[in-house]
């Protein structure tokens, strides 16, 4: 018989992290270097276009709609 407590292992309801926590914005500027990594895609020319461009389009914003 297993003495283990499963329910003990998971957190509590009320510590969740809080959404404002979440976001990855930590006030500085979003480079295009930093949108191309956040997508998953490797720092090419091309790839670096592609960020500039949405950046321009979207603002920092653009970073967030990537990350969780």
């Amino acid at each position: 018989m297993s003495t283990s407590q499963p329910h003990a292992s998971r957190p509590p309801e009320d510590r969740t992290t809080p959404d404002r926590l979440l976001h990855a914005r930590t006030g500085t500027d979003v480079s295009p270097e930093d949108l191309v990594l956040a997508s998953g895609k490797d720092l090419t020319p091309h790839n670096l276009e592609w960020a500039r461009r949405k950046l321009a389009a979207e603002g920092p914003a653009a970073l967030e709609k990537l990350l969780p």
